[in-house]
């Protein structure tokens, strides 16, 4: 992409030569895939609504096992295919259950129908995490860390975009087609994804010769390390299937990020809890309503996302650095889960749901990402999707069966919120400390002992 439409790329954005094929190619490869989960996150949603709010915690317990379950999975297939290979077939093994789903949800009558409801809240869950985690993986293999402070927050940008289009189809063909229908929208949306992704896979070269023209201008001089210096696309990384689990529990670098992603759950799955609880009351009975509602606050995180990114996510990441990019979510939970508190409303629960999530997908999620750029291969996927997942899910766990014990005791929606504000400012304070480790592993020609820690596995 030299032409007419580069050029003007290049102008609007912070993108180098060589950068915008690249670019564009990944953010086509993340709105199919959020385009794939948003189609069917309302339908989800309203599948845990429908099921019960009390039985939402055994929900997210069977989350936890299927993680469990998958996790040694996807990191023994890391280890014995390329990137190339193993990629494409992630996304078509999900493609093929969809499918599935599909077939079975035509087959039952309605009372089975609230089961297979529940396990395919589950499969949904886990769906969510292991797509797009694997994205960002394979992003934070391809990008330098340079690169990806300039370039990220343009890659969600893509994702924003898919994950409208997927909250409008969603919206739009819930009345005519019903939601059931909508899997198969889904699974045509995420193998396309899977062909991106393909596609993706051969603007390596590209990327690597901007990289290091860059780091070549920098003042600390080139990156010579490893990953820098060839093409990953074909290289097969290797090592067991537990590799994710020692690595995240030999690194304190990798350790804060799982603590970042366990304080961020836990306050999401309250968050989530409280929402269940509001809406079902709210809309009694209505379940088309509920839908509605649902894929309503997605389209308005997305279009609130959607302008952040392109105005200032790319300007933050620069501007504050890492960690006080990291620092704008828990500021953020600790502000709203005050204010939810004095007033648990639907407008108020709504307001900052939409603010939270946006600000997440905005700025969280990028900053997040950028952490994993100075580590070793083996680090971005297998330690990642350790964190990105399993981590993930315990997070679910403390947070849904703490809310529930503590509704239990009688604490009423008000006081639930209000457990959230001291959780809040731990988060913060870890955010800043983690922005200050990644100054120090960027700085350094191969990082401090975070990263030699989690060294490469050497042959057997």
């Amino acid at each position: 992409m030299t032409g007419a439409f580069g050029r003007l790329l290049r102008r609007l954005v912070d993108v180098r030569e060589h950068e915008t094929a690249a670019l564009v190619a990944s953010c086509a490869y993340f709105f199919f895939v959020l385009s794939a989960y948003y189609v069917i996150r309302p339908v989800r949603d309203e599948m845990g609504v429908a099921g019960g709010v009390p039985h939402l915690a055994w929900l997210f317990t069977g989350t936890l096992v299927g993680m469990l379950l998958l996790h040694p999975l996807f990191t023994a297939l890391v280890a014995r295919f390329p990137r190339r290979r193993f990629v494409p077939l992630i996304y078509r093994f999900f493609v093929l259950n969809l499918v599935v789903f599909f077939l079975v949800f035509r087959a039952v009558d309605a009372d089975r129908a609230v089961w297979v409801g529940r396990v395919f809240f589950v499969w949904t869950s886990v769906f969510n995490l292991f797509v797009v985690s694997v994205f960002w993986s394979f992003m934070t293999d391809l990008y330098r860390p340079a690169q990806s402070q300039r370039l990220f927050g343009l890659v969600a940008l893509g994702g924003t975009l898919g994950a409208i289009l997927g909250s409008t189809l969603t919206s739009t063909l819930v009345p005519l087609l019903g939601p059931v229908n909508l899997l198969l929208v889904s699974a045509l949306l995420l193998e396309v994804a899977a062909r991106a992704a393909r596609a993706l896979d051969g603007q390596e070269a590209a990327l690597a010769r901007a990289a290091r023209r860059e780091e070549a201008d920098a003042v600390r001089g080139p990156d010579r390390s490893p990953e820098a210096a060839g093409l990953q696309g074909a290289g097969i990384i290797g090592g067991g299937a537990f590799d994710g689990i020692r690595r995240v529990a030999r690194s304190p670098y990798l350790l804060g990020i799982a603590a970042l992603m366990l304080l961020f759950t836990i306050a999401s799955t309250f968050l989530y809890f409280q929402q269940a609880a509001i809406v079902a009351r709210a809309f009694e009975g209505d379940r088309e309503a509920r839908t509605r509602l649902f894929a309503g606050i997605d389209l308005a995180v997305n279009v609130l996302t959607l302008v952040t990114q392109v105005f200032l996510t790319g300007r933050l990441l620069r501007w504050l650095g890492v960690g006080l990019a990291l620092a704008v979510l828990p500021v953020l939970s600790l502000l709203g889960f005050g204010i939810l508190g004095g007033a648990p409303v639907l407008g108020v629960l709504v307001v900052f749901q939409v603010l939270r999530r946006a600000g997440n997908f905005a700025v969280q999620r990028p900053a997040r990402e950028v952490l994993y750029t100075v580590l070793p291969r083996a680090d971005k996927y297998k330690a990642k999707n350790f964190n990105d997942t399993f981590v993930y899910r315990v997070g679910d766990q403390l947070g849904a069966w703490s809310y529930t014990a503590i509704a239990w005791l009688g604490l009423g929606l008000s006081g639930l919120a209000l457990t959230m504000v001291p959780l809040s400012g731990a988060w913060l304070l870890l955010a800043l400390w983690l922005g200050r480790r990644y100054r120090g592993l960027r700085a350094g020609p191969r990082g401090p002992a975070p990263v030699t820690a989690a060294r490469e596995p050497g042959p057997a």
